[in-house]
């Protein structure tokens, strides 16, 4: 059966309207093994159920290792996907990403591209700009010609603020921000609709940040563009996204709209990372909540809910049954035994 199924135009569809829905979804790697060694199981993803809305500008955070760019990337069908279902619906066709054919999986590339975190590793010295933004159209056989490739390197980079007489230098004579700039313009000369940005600007001076940031909003309104923005700085996570989903050790602890999690967060994990945003007021300075330990291995995960070795307010329960995204408002979902008692501010 194919996987692609063509859809006409919906004059009723809105902003809320679903572009990527995960249900379920697991990745899994099998790590170790050989000689005398047991293989083991990693769980980068741990049953995630997620929506993203058409249109948004949807954050996703958590620590190092909490699974983030492998929900990302098997959102991409980057990752194989281990259980669960991943649909993709644009209003012009529909995928259901697992077990996408390859032929399926090409077209499907064209609507979903990735952003990288690090602009100096992510771009070919041996090659030219114009050459490195080209790629994707020439492997992909967008274009037909070198005159029509060359129009929409132009056309992309024009929209990406890069120098036209640029394009024929090699990547080693630009700045960082450049950099991220034509790897923007590299992602979106296929006209994709859902685009991942990995930690785009993490290894950006922070006076460049903002500049990539906004470069990122003005693309979005003018390409009609869906963002997976994934980071681990939420001062920059609360100033780019309308909403936002909290990760830990392969769960979802929390979603909400940005503007309602910034102001009352549910989690305690959402809180200990709220707590620890640098403030100005000198009054707020110091607050930040510690949590003690490391994220535990994602080889060998707690029973129960997740976070429990490291959380202040464990009770039984929490040790030894896994809670489950509960509802408490509009689109504000929390998976905490105990939500209802700590629901005061951070």
């Amino acid at each position: 059966m194919n996987n692609a199924v063509k859809q006409g135009s919906d004059t009723h569809s809105s902003v809320s309207q679903a572009l990527i829905t995960a249900d379920r979804l697991s990745v899994q790697f099998s790590i170790g093994g050989g000689f005398l060694r047991k293989q083991q199981m990693l769980r980068a993803v741990d049953n995630v159920s997620l929506a993203i809305p058409k249109g948004s500008f949807f954050g996703l955070v958590g620590e190092s290792g909490s699974g983030k760019t492998t929900l990302g990337r098997a959102m991409l069908r980057a990752v194989p996907i281990s259980s669960g279902s991943i649909n993709y619906s644009d209003g012009e066709v529909s995928y259901n990403l697992v077990d996408l054919p390859k032929t399926e999986l090409i077209e499907y590339r064209k609507r979903a591209q990735l952003i990288f975190q690090d602009p100096y590793a992510a771009l070919s010295p041996r090659m030219t700009v114009r050459d490195i933004i080209a790629e994707p159209l020439e492997v992909m056989g967008i274009t037909r010609t070198r005159e029509e490739t060359d129009e929409r390197v132009r056309s992309i980079a024009t929209k990406c603020r890069l120098n036209l007489e640029h394009l024929r230098r090699f990547p080693h004579a630009f700045s960082g921000g450049q950099r991220q700039r034509i790897s923007i313009a590299r992602a979106l000369v296929s006209n994709p609709r859902f685009v991942v940005a990995d930690e785009s600007v993490a290894a950006l001076d922070v006076s460049i940040q903002a500049d990539i940031l906004n470069l990122l909003k003005s693309l979005q309104e003018e390409l009609q563009l869906t963002y997976l923005f994934i980071s681990h700085d939420l001062s920059v996570v609360a100033h780019i996204c309308d909403h936002v989903a909290v990760m830990y050790l392969g769960r979802l602890v929390e979603t909400a709209p940005t503007r309602e999690l910034f102001r009352a967060p549910r989690h305690p994990y959402t809180k200990a990372l709220m707590s620890a945003i640098p403030s100005l007021d000198p009054d707020q300075r110091g607050n930040a909540q510690k949590l003690d330990g490391e994220i535990p291995s994602p080889t060998n995960p707690p029973s129960g809910c997740k976070f429990h070795t490291r959380c202040p307010y464990t009770i039984d329960i929490c040790k030894q049954k896994e809670p489950t995204l509960d509802p408490l408002g509009v689109e504000h979902d929390v998976a905490c035994h105990r939500w209802q008692e700590l629901s005061g501010p951070a």
